[in-house]
């Protein structure tokens, strides 16, 4: 049974104007297909995170609620109607997220860059954030999302070392995921870089603080760290709750051992209020 701090209420009707224009330019967002519990607060803003390449993942996450199998080919109008529903939202802060997709060649890195550059077509200023897959550390790949400029890169490591394994069967690695991030530090070092992480999985603190450590080495700038909370029952289960005071605890020591700005609290997710980041 969740504690009384996680009761917060999703209302569909706030989620009614966002969601049918969503449908209408077939669109995924990682709020529905990763069941957000913030999802009616963001949709009421006329906030969404969209979620490219499809709705299938080539990986086997223990912890996401997004669908798992052989996904279909990339959609080659989908950055077009992406734009659309910036305009349409009237987003000043984009962020774009994507499925892992081990199948192509490149991972979708290209499909990232064809949206970037879509939105820099946009006649306004906007800020764009991606959420990226780890693309199996591929420096080509990376290389091509440095060189589009987007204002935030973000990759998440999720949980500690020790429970990868566990928790992010099938293709994930924590030490990789590192290396992706020192790769686009390196290759872009004027391009603040962002992480997450999720508690309540069984790590414990001298984990949790070896992870900041360990992006603060690679150049990490800023972090997430929310509650897990179980998509369902075939999914890996909650093992502790953490209280609100022990995620506030946990940023203040996050920034003291050197990220520029934390959000930390049972709700945020890594693109919860993402434009507070980059006041």
């Amino acid at each position: 049974m969740r504690p009384a701090w996680l009761n917060k209420k999703i209302n569909l009707r706030d989620c009614a104007d966002v969601k049918i224009l969503l449908k209408g330019l077939r669109l995924n967002t990682v709020c529905e297909e990763a069941f957000c519990p913030n999802i009616g607060e963001c949709f009421a803003k006329r906030q969404a995170t969209f979620m490219i390449l499809g709705a299938v993942c080539t990986r086997g996450c223990r912890f996401c609620g997004v669908g798992k199998g052989l996904p279909l080919p990339p959609d080659i109008n989908e950055s077009k109607r992406i734009v659309q529903a910036v305009e349409a939202l009237g987003l000043t802060h984009v962020v774009i997220t994507s499925v892992t997709r081990d199948d192509l060649p490149d991972g979708g890195s290209a499909i990232f860059v064809e949206t970037i550059r879509n939105l820099r077509g946009i006649d306004r200023d906007i800020m764009i954030e991606v959420l990226i897959p780890d693309f199996n550390a591929d420096e080509k790949s990376l290389q091509g999302i440095v060189d589009a400029r987007p204002d935030i890169i973000a990759h998440n490591m999720e949980t500690v070392a020790r429970l990868y394994e566990e928790v992010r069967p099938g293709g994930a690695s924590y030490a990789r995921s590192l290396e992706v991030l020192r790769i686009l530090k390196r290759s872009a070092p004027d391009i603040p870089l962002k992480s997450g992480l999720m508690l309540g999985l069984g790590e414990m603190r001298h984990e949790v603080c070896a992870v900041f450590d360990d992006l603060i080495a690679v150049g990490c700038s800023f972090l997430s760290i929310g509650q897990y909370l179980a998509p369902s029952n075939n999914h890996i289960p909650v093992r502790q709750y953490l209280e609100p005071e022990i995620f506030e605890e946990y940023k203040e020591e996050a920034l003291r051992r050197g990220f520029l700005y934390v959000k930390s609290a049972p709700y945020v997710r890594s693109s919860y209020a993402a434009a507070d980041y980059h006041k």
